[in-house]
């Protein structure tokens, strides 16, 4: 049965939502258990690698056919190199290490703001300095409420450093991993790539420096490891979940709401995405739900609906 180009632009939104919430609710899960932070991170690119990697070889492969001579790094890459380097190291590799990392340290209901919520004030920054985009009144509006309640979250848990608090070591984490995907961003629209090869570029990159590094890292005894120790069952959950489900499944399913919805709309769906996996933390961690927390909630939705909602004409 084929699905209408309305009823398909509806299940890419919530498949892409429901994805994207559940990626902080699990991601928070899995700190509890026996894998460390990197090695998530290293199965989360092999699980995506051994969807993307064949993708992208085909790819460099039919483009070479024609004539066409494209792609890098063994012909895994459908982009030219510098450009493969610059967005996996942004688009993959710094980001999963530094948002994994920040789970270790601080509850899934703090990155269901920050990290989310974040994301738009970087890039818009980011488009400022690099892009020379111009910020409207209502957008300036929209990341005043995101910092406001950026704040709200993470004030708190700055200040609790000073009596030995780590919670705020994963809050700045959260933002890290936000400006380091904001820095992919830009670099994608700089550039004018097409999202699913942009996707494989950076999946190609992080398999073929970040997978050998820390295999022999984790090997020779250098960098603390669980990959020898942790149950095969929850290794092959984080490789099928964190790699095929957030990278490819959401990758795809986002980029055809996109061209469904239009990228204002797209942003407005994905507005949900802090408030849902607040929840989800709640209901699946019993996380507590603090004033400040729902304060902060509210204003970082209130700003990305606020900043992307359509100029008067």
């Amino acid at each position: 049965m084929k699905l209408s180009p309305r009823a398909l632009g509806l299940t890419c939104a919530v498949l892409t939502v429901l994805i994207w919430s559940s990626f902080i609710v699990v991601a928070r899960a899995s700190a509890s258990h026996s894998l460390l932070p990197l090695d998530i991170s290293f199965l989360r690119i092999i699980g995506a690698s051994c969807v993307l990697l064949p993708w992208g070889w085909w790819l460099v492969r039919s483009k070479n056919k024609l004539g066409e001579p494209v792609g890098s790094l063994m012909s895994l890459s459908p982009l030219p190199l510098r450009i493969t380097a610059l967005a996996g190291f942004f688009g993959s590799v710094l980001y999963a290490m530094l948002a994994y990392s920040g789970f270790f340290f601080a509850p899934a209901a703090h990155a269901s703001v920050l990290m989310p919520g974040s994301l738009p004030l970087w890039t818009s920054l980011l488009a400022i300095v690099l892009l020379h985009e111009h910020i409207t009144r209502a957008r300036a509006i929209g990341l005043a409420c995101i910092v406001l309640g950026d704040l709200f979250v993470g004030g708190a848990s700055l200040l609790k450093a000073f009596d030995g608090g780590e919670v705020w070591k994963g809050d700045v984490m959260f933002m890290c991993a936000a400006f380091s995907w904001a820095c992919y961003s830009v670099l994608v629209r700089r550039h004018a790539l097409d999202p699913v090869r942009a996707t494989i570029a950076i999946t190609a990159f992080a398999c073929v420096s970040f997978v050998p590094l820390y295999a022999l890292a984790a090997y020779a005894g250098w960098m603390p490891t669980h990959l020898g120790s942790a149950p095969a069952s929850e290794m092959l959950f984080q490789a099928v979940y964190q790699g095929v489900g957030s990278v490819v499944i959401s990758g795809i399913t986002f980029n055809v709401m996109i061209r469904h919805y239009g990228p204002v709309r797209s942003t407005m769906i994905t507005a949900l995405v802090p408030g849902l996996s607040a929840l989800g933390a709640v209901v699946f961690l019993n996380e507590p739900m603090s004033h400040n927390l729902l304060a902060g909630l509210a204003l970082v939705t209130s700003g990305i609906l606020f900043g992307v909602r359509l100029p008067k004409p």
